[in-house]
């Protein structure tokens, strides 16, 4: 399978995810930004990603008509994986999940399947950490899942 292809629509949806707590790290924000460099977006696009992680981005201007079900899943995903970084997943950030999910048009049935996919990519080798956390393995496997007959779809 060939690498994810990531659009500009899914890291303003991560800046709006990281930001989505009413604080977004520098390091948070230059991981973002170092992700779309890597995506080989045009330069407008990165423009636009940098300016989504300098100010704050509500989650209600998620863009989501540019976006694949992969998108959505996987931005669904990522969030999934930032509330769980600290071992716990708190009554806010699930209450946030939830709006994140329903913003997304992620259905709670396919939510699941999202977060167990979260759990398997964080069991990789050295791989629940931030900068040992392998997003394109998270996006290869939720496109996988959704190549895959209906009943194993997320």
């Amino acid at each position: 399978m060939a690498e994810p292809r990531f659009q500009r629509d899914v890291f303003i949806a991560l800046a709006a995810v990281a930001w989505a707590d009413g604080t977004l790290d520098p390091e948070e924000a230059d991981a973002i930004v170092r992700a779309a460099v890597d995506a080989e977006l045009d330069l407008d696009a990165i423009s636009e990603i940098e300016k989504a992680t300098a100010a704050p981005v509500d989650l209600a201007t998620i863009e989501r008509s540019a976006m694949t079900k992969g998108d959505r899943l996987f931005v669904y995903a990522v969030a999934r994986w930032i509330a769980e970084l600290d071992g716990e997943v708190t009554e806010k950030e699930q209450l946030l999940l939830a709006t994140i999910g329903e913003r997304l048009g992620v259905p709670e049935r396919t939510r699941a399947s999202v977060e167990s996919i979260v759990r398997e990519v964080a069991r990789m080798p050295e791989g629940d950490r931030p900068y040992r956390y392998d997003l394109a393995a998270l996006r290869r496997r939720i496109d996988e899942r959704l190549a895959a007959p209906a009943t194993a779809a997320p």
